[in-house]
């Protein structure tokens, strides 16, 4: 079973039929045919977000663990020649006498 993914502005418009229009967020997941927790999750972002939520494809959480993720990464990889650098600069040293 593949995963369905939503545009940010279908996201948008099914939490604004609930904040704004008062409609029931089952009566939207049920029209909607969308879980009713993915709905109360869509609303959270945009609550804490405004209308910075759901960049691009994903939601904003999805966002900031790719960029975690990156970052750790690069962390890793900077430790890794760091180490590198020390190991060679004790070796110039054990040379030089």
């Amino acid at each position: 079973m593949t995963r369905r993914s939503f545009s940010a502005e279908f996201k948008r418009q099914a939490v604004l039929l609930v904040l704004n229009e008062g409609v029931p967020v089952q009566t939207v997941a049920i029209k909607l045919e969308i879980h009713t927790n993915t709905l109360y999750r869509w609303i959270q972002e945009y609550e804490k977000h405004g209308e910075r939520s759901f960049p691009g494809k994903g939601s904003h959480e999805f966002v900031r663990q790719n960029e975690m993720k990156r970052l750790e990464k690069e962390n890793k990889k900077l430790k890794e020649e760091l180490d590198l650098l020390k190991k060679f600069k004790a070796f110039l040293k054990a040379n030089q006498k």
